[in-house]
């Protein structure tokens, strides 16, 4: 990030400290929120919005690749807006799973987040292309609301990757601009080697400042969809969470012990270096973004440190995890009443105990879930959403 010092668009370093247990960060305060929240609570955006938005993105790339910086793990969460005026900079953040550009070198590690992922990341041989890719990706959801790529398991979302087959024709694709498609055509071409590079996006007609993006408002469903997809992965973390809590010592036998051995300051909590460390004793061979990837994954509150709760979460076993009898406990968490439903207030007073209480992203959940369309959350559609595997990539929970 030092050497990415000065650039607008991304994050201010400030500086670093180390005490005996952990090198501190002092980073630039971004007070914004995330690109998504933003958008939705507006309300209403255009093309011309999407188009600067991405613009602001495409220029991180741009100066992360004239820098020989390759990111890596470009999404959304890892944009925030420098404070909450209108007219506030975007900014990119986590830059842990970056690295420098070695002439002639090709890369092999999977990184980065499943709906993001290029195919020829899956392929393990890829270079600073990935990015682009990446970033395609977010303007196709800024414009329609969801990934183009999309399946119920992550494999699934592998699959569709590889075969790369574009859907321009559900809506709202009929009501954008022929511009901005051709942009995410160019964004999102499978062989790395024809697709478009940062410098041509910046200068592509749909992108450029006063270009053709339209100033007409993108259809309101585009919004309620990114809420959607947004808000899912939220409420399945605190299903999960709660699941944690309510294990016995049988169901977490060793995870305790496991846990206690890494602590090693005593703290209550595991820190990257810890975390390392501790692996690297039970005969693990990450590799450091492998760690990184890990920590990010079960840091669940991303306060920088794995606390007990989320090291059970992150490390329990899929299938202990999915039992009936704990999904059924993570269920009666959210059915306060017993009806054997959960209804928006409920959901509202679960999420709100978390700080994760939002009208629109309740409604959207919702909607989502409750595919008999009665209004409301039975034990089936909860199961159902909780089976279903749409984590980023390296995440156990």
């Amino acid at each position: 990030m030092q050497h990415l010092s000065g650039q607008p668009n991304v994050v201010e370093f400030k500086g670093a400290f180390e005490d005996r247990h952990s090198v501190h960060l002092v980073m630039e305060l971004c007070a914004g929120g995330e690109l998504f929240d933003r958008i939705i609570a507006h309300g209403h955006y255009s093309e011309r919005a999407a188009a600067a938005l991405c613009r602001s993105i495409v220029n991180v790339v741009h100066a992360c690749h004239f820098m020989g910086v390759v990111h890596r793990d470009l999404k959304p969460e890892n944009f925030l807006f420098a404070s909450k005026d209108e007219g506030a900079m975007l900014k990119a953040t986590d830059f842990g799973l970056s690295v420098f550009i070695e002439e002639g070198k090709v890369y092999r590690d999977i990184v980065g987040s499943a709906y993001y992922v290029a195919p020829e990341v899956l392929k393990r041989s890829y270079g600073k292309e990935i990015d682009i890719w990446s970033a395609g990706v977010i303007l196709y959801i800024l414009l329609s609301g969801v990934p183009p790529f999309w399946a119920e398991t992550e494999k699934g979302i592998f699959d569709e990757i590889l075969k790369g087959e574009l859907d321009f024709e559900s809506h709202p694709w009929p009501l954008i601009s022929k511009s901005a498609k051709d942009l995410v055509r160019k964004m999102l071409t499978k062989d790395p080697k024809k697709r478009i590079t940062s410098a041509e996006v910046l200068e592509h007609p749909w992108l450029k400042e006063g270009g053709e993006a339209s100033d007409k408002p993108i259809d309101s469903a585009v919004l309620s969809r990114m809420n959607q997809f947004r808000a899912m992965n939220k409420l399945k973390k605190l299903a999960l969470k709660v699941i944690a809590e309510s294990l016995t010592e049988e169901d977490i036998k060793g995870l305790k012990a496991m846990f206690t051995n890494m602590d090693t300051d005593k703290s209550g909590t595991i820190t990257y270096d810890e975390l390392k460390s501790g692996l690297a004793r039970l005969g693990s061979r990450l590799s450091e973004t492998e760690v990184k990837q890990l920590m990010d994954a079960a840091d669940v509150d991303g306060n920088g440190t794995i606390d007990y709760i989320e090291f059970i979460s992150a490390t329990m076993h899929k299938h202990k995890l999915e039992r009936d009898e704990h999904l059924y406990k993570a269920f009666q968490y959210f059915d306060k009443d017993g009806s054997g439903y959960i209804t928006k207030d409920e959901l509202e007073t679960a999420m709100r105990e978390h700080g994760m209480a939002d009208e629109t992203n309740i409604k959207e959940i919702i909607s989502e879930v409750d595919k008999d369309n009665d209004g409301k959350i039975d034990y089936d559609e909860f199961c159902a959403m909780m089976r279903s595997k749409m984590q980023p990539l390296g995440i156990h929970s």
